[in-house]
């Protein structure tokens, strides 16, 4: 029976993740370690000053407390598998809002892959883009179908990408019908500002609360579809993802500057 790890940004209690649950039940043996609370743009980080628990909240199901999705991966794997018994497959998701862009950087959806693709496991980021962050009801059809047949290409043909490589998937916000299919595309240029809103408790103190910002973006003007682009027509975008960081072609231009 295949094995298949899964974890998200936004809880344990997430309607995505249990559609991803769902959605992967019928591939094989799943096993969910997800944070106790949601840790949107929490990043690749990990939890190194406190101690963390695991908490039962069903077979094969638990909340980490209080980790974010990296340490949900870490441990998974260090403590909830044998070292000779990995998981076939890592599912990071379904994240409620997108994660396209520099946004990935920040993404704590992104950043559950990113530790699997670290310990050398197939992985796959999947969110769910919407038109606001109202989800009660919301219909993740075209999601599940999407993570599914994914995943089982994964687990029966292979993984399409090399070491260190994940696939970020985003789904547009439309019925499953009116998808016009799927795009493989390049991360675009998120335009970002300052949405940084000033407030007073009840005490007089000054704090502030980030906002969101619009999804608004620049095309990189190489002739490839971006992320936003893809979603914008009505397709279902997957990007691969390197962890490899290196501008590596700025390597011999740096090696002149500094030899100036």
């Amino acid at each position: 029976m295949k094995r298949i790890l899964i974890t998200n940004d936004d809880g344990f209690n997430s309607v995505g993740l249990q559609a991803l649950r769902e959605a992967l039940n019928p591939l094989g043996q799943i096993t969910i370690v997800a944070p106790a609370t949601e840790k949107s743009a929490c990043g690749h980080g990990m939890t190194l000053t406190k101690p963390l628990r695991f908490i039962k909240i069903d077979d094969d199901f638990y909340k980490l407390d209080d980790g974010g999705p990296t340490d949900c991966i870490y441990l998974a794997l260090h403590a909830l598998y044998d070292e000779n018994f990995k998981p076939d497959l890592i599912v990071s998701g379904i994240n409620l809002g997108s994660n396209m862009g520099e946004d990935v950087s920040y993404s704590g959806t992104a950043s559950g892959a990113m530790e699997g693709v670290l310990h050398d496991i197939p992985s796959i980021a999947i969110s769910q883009v919407l038109q606001d962050q109202n989800t009660f009801g919301f219909d993740f059809t075209l999601a599940k179908e999407t993570i599914a047949s994914l995943a089982k290409k994964v687990l029966y043909q292979g993984f399409p990408l090399q070491s260190r490589e994940f696939l970020n998937i985003n789904i547009p916000p439309i019925a499953k019908e009116k998808c016009k299919g799927i795009q493989i595309t390049e991360l675009g240029i998120r335009m970002y500002g300052n949405d940084a809103h000033l407030h007073r408790n009840p005490r007089g103190e000054e704090y502030y609360w980030l906002g969101l910002h619009p999804l608004s973006w620049q095309e990189r003007k190489n002739g490839k579809i971006s992320d936003f682009s893809a979603i914008k027509e009505g397709f279902i975008s997957i990007t691969p993802i390197t962890l490899d960081f290196t501008a590596r072609n700025r390597l011999e231009s740096l090696q002149n500057w500094i030899q100036q």
